[in-house]
């Protein structure tokens, strides 16, 4: 996946390049074109694949958070009280 960003870069790169060096063509331009038809839709793209593993780890946080508020010493045995509860003598 960034392989294919890093390659759209590139080429947008050598547009702007090619804008800016061209004799009808100014800097300004070509940073607007770096800008929108780079930077931006790359962001976005970038931003909506990566939406599956944003969730995944959000989804993991909550799981080691509820895991460890069940759990308070992470031993792994049951909870039990705190003082042991008293007998009545037969």
């Amino acid at each position: 996946m960034y392989l294919i960003a890093i390659a759209w870069i590139y080429v947008v790169l050598m547009m702007a390049i090619a804008e800016a060096t061209s004799p009808v063509g100014t800097v300004l331009g070509a940073f607007f074109t770096f800008l929108l038809y780079g930077v931006g839709p790359l962001a976005l793209v970038l931003y909506l694949l990566s939406t599956p593993a944003r969730r995944r780890a959000r989804r993991q946080r909550e799981a080691q958070a509820a895991g460890s508020a069940l759990d308070p010493d992470a031993a792994g045995h049951a909870a039990g009280d705190a003082v042991a509860p008293e007998r009545k003598e037969p």
